[in-house]
């Protein structure tokens, strides 16, 4: 069952398995394989070459429509999937929950039955409730992106934060990163785990006790909640405090005081030479100094940049499906 939030709990049909068809989706990192996530990167680096141009816009995508579909606040995930469309000339259209008939009770079932009417190529949704992207790959004949469900998962993240490391030091085989902070309640941890384990990256997950979920070692990785492990690492990735979805009045820390001087990641704490990165928002002086955040082993602004190259290339794929990493630059194709 999807997690309670302040939206309506998503109706029995509408959690029903997607049905099946052969539109691709891109729902978790779990459904891909290494040789996914390499063409995507490939691409990305592809894309990369444009930003340097005058002309930064392609067109490859012209005449498709891309939907970005959000009932939950973002920066970063809803400007660079809107810029990442429109570099790549397709149509967008762009709905948040609030002023929409979300906020007058319409199911998600039939938002996106409404919006399916329009016959769009690509819909990225991000939602509070875990599932709602299937629901919206039920409903519409469209390729669905996840942007963001609940504490589920986060697969673009992951993938933009592979990016940024793989540019950094040129291959994610062997790297140590440690993920710090508020792993039970983050959907970029679940994620960027998954997509680091299965490149061959070696994961500790470091935090308190009762912010680390229970078993989260099956997925390959280390589990510690000493804080001076961080320093063995090659990269430091540190999460916010996920206070939204904290269920009311439950005790993960008794303070954010005590969790700045036990858990916050300080130049003190780290080695030379470590990178720092961070998906935002940055709640400078909780979970990082903004010493650390603005230093240059920082990584953080570079994410941003990786998001939109790692969104144009993930839109490009779902709508082509074919090997495309070698591609050059003046060869990418309209997608007819």
């Amino acid at each position: 069952m999807p997690e309670q939030t302040s939206l309506r709990p998503l109706m029995r049909d509408e959690l029903l398995p997607p049905s099946r068809s052969n539109r691709r989706h891109l729902i978790s990192i779990k459904d891909l394989g290494r040789p996914d996530v390499e063409r995507v990167l490939g691409l990305a680096r592809t894309f990369a070459t444009s930003l340097d141009r005058d002309v930064k816009k392609l067109p490859t995508l012209r005449g498709r429509t891309v939907v970005n579909l959000f009932y939950e606040p973002s920066t970063r995930t809803s400007a660079s999937f809107e810029l990442a469309a429109k570099r790549l000339s397709a149509d967008v259209m762009s709905i948040k929950s609030s002023g929409s008939s979300a906020d007058k009770g319409e199911s998600l079932k039939d938002t996106a039955l409404t919006l399916g009417a329009y016959d769009p190529d690509i819909v990225v949704i991000r939602h509070a409730s875990i599932g709602a992207p299937n629901v919206v790959a039920r409903h519409v004949d469209a390729h669905v992106v996840n942007a963001g469900d609940g504490k589920h998962q986060h697969p673009t993240q992951a993938l933009l934060d592979l990016f940024t490391m793989d540019e950094e030091f040129g291959s994610i085989e062997g790297l140590h990163v440690a993920i710090v902070g508020d792993v039970l309640h983050s959907r970029v941890a679940r994620s960027n785990v998954q997509a680091l384990v299965l490149m061959g990256a070696h994961v500790t997950l470091v935090g308190p006790p009762p912010l680390i979920p229970r078993g989260i070692e099956a997925l390959g990785c280390e589990v510690s909640h000493d804080i001076d492990v961080i320093r063995d690492a090659d990269v430091v990735y540190v999460l916010r405090m996920q206070r939204e979805r904290m269920q009311a009045g439950a005790n993960f820390v008794s303070s954010l005081r005590e969790y700045t001087a036990r858990w916050g990641v300080t130049a003190e704490r780290l080695a030379s030479g470590q990178r720092v990165m961070h998906p935002g928002p940055i709640n400078r002086g909780v979970e990082i100094t903004p010493e650390v955040a603005d230093s240059p082993e920082s990584m953080i602004q570079r994410q941003v940049r990786s998001g939109l190259v790692v969104r144009m290339a993930v839109l490009y794929d779902l709508l082509t499906g074919g090997p495309v990493a070698a591609v050059a630059p003046s060869a990418i194709r309209e997608v007819a």
